[in-house]
């Protein structure tokens, strides 16, 4: 992909961590960013990270909170309605709770910040990707697909009950699942569009997701110490993913960290029937509640 100043790359999840690093990358790349936020205090030491890198950057805010997907639908109506033609989309956003929280709209928290959130989103934004010759939509899956336990449609897709710190493994994994399933199905209704999709494993990074554990800041402080988990990584190969003419031409892949080789998901991550499943149960689920 030739980047200039007028290509667009919407990324969620970008005040901090590899989000926050791509997004830096990215603008350095002469990209305008259109970025998520809930927090403007965030935002505001993003957008100055962001032009200290790469001065005179385009950085554009909507704010929400994407486990609600009520502003999940308002902050891409608004997105969608400003920038007729968008050119990457990266989904970053994510968490990993240690312990079951139910969203004011009664969805597990981690499910809707995770898989419902980038789903519907990106739905919403198909018009403005569809109007770029060549966009490109990366999910950022994970390994930790490999440990999502057992699938069930479409039950998994409501499931709030409640899970111990241990148990939190197998449905982070599970919601990392459904990213790399969505993205291979949206490859198959995108083909012949000019839009690819692709989905990425970051690896382990510090920085994030070990938010909730109250020893995560001094784990950080030790990990980085001994050069174990360096974000960096994790942004490149979304930033590669974005822009890399190695991936122009090629669709429904899904990535790895550092060597940006392909990798073969877990079963049924790359099953067809799967993924059109997956489909029709998460778009029936956001039709009834009349978000899409």
């Amino acid at each position: 992909m030739n980047t200039n100043s007028n290509s667009v790359a919407v990324i969620t999840g970008a005040t901090s961590g590899i989000g926050q690093i791509a997004a830096i990358d990215l603008a350095k790349l002469g990209m305008k960013l259109v970025l998520t936020a809930r927090s403007r205090e965030r935002a505001e030491e993003t957008s100055r990270r962001i032009n200290e890198a790469a001065p005179n950057s385009e950085v554009v805010f909507f704010y929400g909170d994407l486990s609600v997907m009520a502003d999940v639908k308002r902050i891409g109506e608004e997105i969608q309605s400003a920038y007729s033609q968008i050119d990457v989309l990266v989904n970053n956003a994510g968490l990993h709770a240690f312990k079951q929280r139910i969203t004011s709209e009664g969805f597990s928290e981690m499910m809707a910040v995770n898989y419902l959130a980038p789903w519907l989103l990106t739905l919403i934004l198909l018009p403005s990707l569809k109007a770029s010759s060549k966009a490109r939509i990366i999910n950022v899956a994970s390994e930790a697909s490999r440990n999502h336990g057992v699938l069930a449609l479409p039950e998994d897709l409501t499931d709030t009950a409640d899970f111990t710190a241990r148990g939190s493994s197998a449905i982070y994994g599970k919601t990392k699942l459904l990213n790399i399933m969505f993205a291979g199905e949206l490859s198959h209704q995108l083909s012949g569009t000019g839009v690819a999709v692709h989905s990425l494993n970051p690896g382990f990074n510090v920085t994030g997701l070990g938010r909730e554990l109250w020893f995560a800041p001094m784990l950080e402080r030790v990990l980085k110490w001994l050069r174990i988990g360096d974000p960096r990584k994790g942004a490149e190969i979304i930033t590669r993913l974005a822009v890399d003419p190695q991936y122009e031409g090629v669709t429904g892949g899904y990535y790895n960290v550092g060597t940006g080789k392909s990798i073969h998901p877990v079963h049924p991550g790359g099953d067809h029937a799967m993924q059109n499943k997956l489909w029709k149960e998460t778009q029936r689920l956001l039709q009834q509640r009349e978000w899409i």
